[in-house]
Formats: structure tokens, sequence, C-alpha cells
């Protein structure tokens, strides 16, 4: 088991070190004790690595993670399912939850990830709408030149929206190119993963970008929602335990590939309740939304924003910081200065999974250092317990020309459940500690605020990808395959990728390839010096 780091960290060298529920990032003993080889390691630039931290770049971290798999591949603990190629998963959350989407689109050998906390794309998360999270990148520029050795590229960028100037096209093409992205399409592994409902550095959107691209591919994928992450769970987490059960019973699946194991349902989550949930997809099966209209006058201010959160808590973080100090000024709490939509309670209990709709018509007008065009903030308030569902505001871009304009914009996905009598209260308010300094100054007139929360049943059968059971997959994922007489050496390739090397019998390991027909090629080497090429299509197992 590779268990990466997190941001400004080195490698976890404690042999007794348990999960961490607020994060849910697994400890050293947690893989240990289920019976795993535990390799650690500082990334470039931070601990004892020399270099330049990268941010996760496959041209870099990612080729870092190669030359260990290579190095690993021949010490005696390594079980290897043909020569250089060791039997390996990776574990490990928000920067070590990274370099697994990166490192197993760029490494066959990789068999099974947990990412946990970990991104898609640096640009939705860090500059959504085009407005950066100043607050987020604040606490991790600071820790990163504290800790390692930065590409100046990254306090560069955080001067730029320091200032309150947009991002240049190269700013934000380096961390575009930072991480997974566009890569995930090229995973094909069982991966399960772990995102936090508090997390406004990664949001749930950052997962569940990444688990639709591998659900429509076909790959064996499982995704978890906890109270946790980069934020302060303030309401009640649920079962914590649920972290390490789930990522023990991944790896015991799919790299002990043993089928008895149950990964149980597709998909879990957690409610501001701390109520678990599942369901047998994401999205799950819709069902009757939840709205709300109104209208307001905006004064744009700095004054009266959305947060901080106050918090007393000193439970630890992927950085190794204390959340309170980290996540608590960057949380948002309820704002004094905003226009409020209070939407009607729901006459029977409804699940709120997924992102609200919002739809704005307005006219403002406003001058400043950004100009016409600024970010307002939308966030919904639980009105029983007063604080904002999920930890999470979402930067609505505006323009203060003094004519009437009319935008509709997603909100970050919500985890909530509405109940008779129970209100929820949109949000909308000038700033945020979050994102970026409100420079503007002026007012916004909304002649029309329309919300729509969706809702789902998790007991109806979802709409999206089709059945997750294998459909009768070839004799239970193994199978052996006799080479024709006068054979030396064979392998068996899957793509590009070897799965399987022998003599006379290659024995093919079909688990976790995804409910799919795959096509292997056999290249039997003759003692005669010639090659034969046999084909085999056989079905595969999630």
């Amino acid at each position: 088991m590779l268990l990466g780091p997190g941001w400004g960290s080195a490698g976890d060298t404690n042999e007794n070190d348990t999960t961490d529920p607020t994060t849910g990032i697994p400890g050293v003993g947690t893989l240990r004790d289920a019976g795993y080889n535990v390799v650690t390691w500082d990334p470039r630039g931070f601990g004892s690595s020399g270099g330049t931290v990268e941010v996760d770049s496959p041209q870099y971290e990612g080729r870092d993670v190669s030359a260990i798999i290579t190095w690993l591949a021949a010490q005696p603990q390594a079980l290897l399912d043909a020569p250089g190629d060791p039997r390996v998963g990776m574990a490990g959350g928000s920067y070590g939850g990274g370099i697994q989407l990166v490192s197993a689109a760029i490494d066959p050998r990789i068999d099974a990830i947990v990412p946990d906390i970990a991104w898609h794309s640096l640009v939705t998360s860090l500059d959504k709408n085009n407005t950066p999270k100043l607050g987020w990148a604040s606490e991790l520029t600071t820790l990163g030149e504290a800790e390692g050795h930065l590409d100046p590229v990254i306090p560069q960028t955080y001067a730029t929206a320091l200032s309150g100037q947009p991002l240049s096209a190269s700013e934000v093409n380096f961390f575009a190119t930072r991480g997974p992205g566009n890569l995930v399409s090229r995973i094909h592994i069982p991966t399960l993963l772990i995102q936090g409902t508090v997390d406004n550095l990664f949001t749930l959107q950052e997962a569940v970008t990444n688990y639709e691209i591998l659900r429509h591919d076909g790959v064996p994928i499982k995704m978890l929602w906890f109270c946790g992450g980069h934020g302060i769970c303030i309401t009640n987490p649920g079962d914590t335990a649920l972290i390490t059960q789930d990522t023990i019973n991944w790896f015991n699946r799919y790299l002990k590939r043993d089928p008895k194991v149950n990964t149980g349902p597709t998909f879990q989550w957690v409610d501001q309740d701390g109520t678990e949930h599942t369901g047998a997809d994401y999205p799950m099966a819709a069902g009757a939304p939840l709205t709300g209209n109104g209208s307001g006058t905006l004064p744009i201010t700095e004054a009266g924003g959305a947060g901080p959160v106050t918090q007393s808590s000193t439970v630890s973080s992927p950085t190794g910081v204390s959340v309170a100090t980290l996540a608590g000024p960057i949380a948002p709490a309820k704002a004094q200065n905003a226009v409020n939509v209070t939407l009607p309670a729901p006459t029977g209990q409804q699940f709120v999974v997924g992102a609200p709709q919002l739809t704005l018509s307005y006219q403002g007008t406003g001058s400043g250092e950004a100009g016409a065009s600024t970010s307002i903030y939308a966030q919904l308030v639980d009105d029983t317990t007063g604080f904002v569902l999920n930890n999470q505001i979402t930067p609505i871009p505006i323009t203060l020309d003094g004519n009437s304009h009319t935008i509709t914009e997603p909100l970050e996905i919500l985890s909530a459940t509405d109940r008779p009598g129970e209100h929820f209260t949109l949000q909308l308010t000038a700033s945020t500690t979050a994102y970026q300094t409100q420079h503007a100054v002026g007012t916004v007139t909304f002649s029309n605020i329309h919300v729509v929360l969706p809702t789902v049943n998790p007991k109806a059968a979802p709409a999206g990808y089709g059945s997750v059971a294998p459909n009768g997959c070839t004799d239970a994922g193994n199978v052996k395959l006799v080479m024709p007489n006068g054979t030396r050496t064979a392998k068996a390739m899957l793509g590009q990728r070897v799965i399987a090397r022998g003599r006379r019998t290659l024995t093919i390991h079909l688990i976790g390839l995804g409910s799919r027909t795959v096509q292997i090629r056999i290249l039997a080497h003759q003692r005669d010096g010639r090659t034969r090429t046999l084909t085999h299509r056989l079905r595969a197992c999630p």
C-alpha cells in the first residue's frame, strides 16, 4: 500500500497511526492491521525530499510514484503480478488523494485506489466562477512556503488573487495541469471516492465529477460522503467508522481479490443531522424539488458578509494544523448583510442531495477596483440550527452596469434532510471570508430570485448508467489459459497493460476491470523464435 501525505507534510512513519475520522485519512496502523505492507514517502519539495513542489503534476509527482513502484517491485515483501509489477494499492487524503488519481491514470501497475478528499480540477475548486478562493489560498500558500520549496507560480498566483485582479491565462493553466482533470478518463481500476460534505476547499462536486467519468466508463466505483474533510463538522458526524470499514473492504476485495468481500452500496451519504443513507447509484432517482421565490436589494460592501465560523475545536487536519485554526476563518456563517428567501417547509421528509439551481433577474450599479464585474455569494441556512448547510457557499458573477440581467447558476452540492416544519433559507450576500475580498461598491436589486433544491428518492431505481452488478463475469473473475505446444513464455495483454505472464499456463484475473467484455491479447513466444498472437473475449468483473 502506498500512503501519500497531505499538503506540506512528510510521509507518516508512525506504524500505529489510525484513521483520522475528521479527514478520512487512514493511518499506517490501520492498513498494517488489515494485513498490508505500507510504503510512505515525502513528496518532492516537502519533508526531506529535494526538488520543487509541483502540486501533484503527472510529469513530476506522478513520475515519482512510478519510480517508487519500480523500487517496490524489487523488495522481498512485494507480491508480484508479473516481473516489475507489484500488487499495489494507494490510500491517503487531500494532496495524498490527488496523487492517487494522477498515478492511476499514468501507471497501469496500480491495482486499486481510495482517493480521500481529493479534487478533479484545481481551477473549478480554487477559482470557481473566476473567483479565487482567497481564504484557502492564503492558508495553503503560507503553509507551503513554511514547509517546502514551492514552484514560483504558486505564490505569484496568490499575489494576483490578493490584488483583486483576475488570474492570468498562464496562472490558470498552471493549476489546470496539476492533479487529475481529464486524466481521470484513463483510470480503469477499482476506485473508492471519499469526500467531505463540509469540505469547502474540495467540494462534493469534485468527487462527483470524477465519479461520473469513471461510472460512465464502467470502472468499479463507489462513493462515500462523510461530515469532515477540509472544513469543520459542527453538526453530528454520524458513523465515522464507515470510513475505515469501506476503505479496508475495498482493498480486501480488489487487492486481496477476495470475491466474498461485500463493499456495500455504491453510494453512501450523511445528512446534516448525522443520519446515514444509501443509494444504488449517483445521481439517484429524482423526487419533487423544493422551490423558493423572492426579491430584494443588496448593498455591495465588504461588511456583514458570510463568516467566519467561530469554533473552539482542536481536531486535526490533512496538513497537521488544527482544523479550527485552518478552516474556522474560512467556513461561512449566517450573513447579516443579505437578501433572504425562506423556502416553504415540506409536507413530508425530503432528502436534498445534489446541486441547487439559482436563477436571478437583477439590475445593479457599482464601482471600485473590480470595475463593473464582481461576485456575490449564495448559501443556504438551516433555520433550525442557524448553520450554513454543509458549510457551502457559491460565488455568483454579476455585472453592475445599470442594465437588466438574468443568470442561472448551480450552487455547491448539498447533502441534507428537510423535515416537516423545518425551513431552509437562501441568503445572497456581498462578501465572505472564503473567497476574494469584495472590492466593488454599489447596489444590486433582484426583481426575481428563484431557487430549486433537488430531492431524491433512494428507494427508486436510479436513471443513470445501468446495473452496477456484474452480468455473468467469466469464471468468477479467474481464468486459466493453456498455451499451444512449443510455447516457451507467454504474456496476456489488456490494451498496453501486461496482466499475466507465464510459460504453458496463464492465470488471468478479471476482477476489478468493470462489468464489461474485454479483449485479451496473448503473445506466445515459441521455442523456434516465432511469436504467436491469440485473442480471447472474456467478461470482466467489477
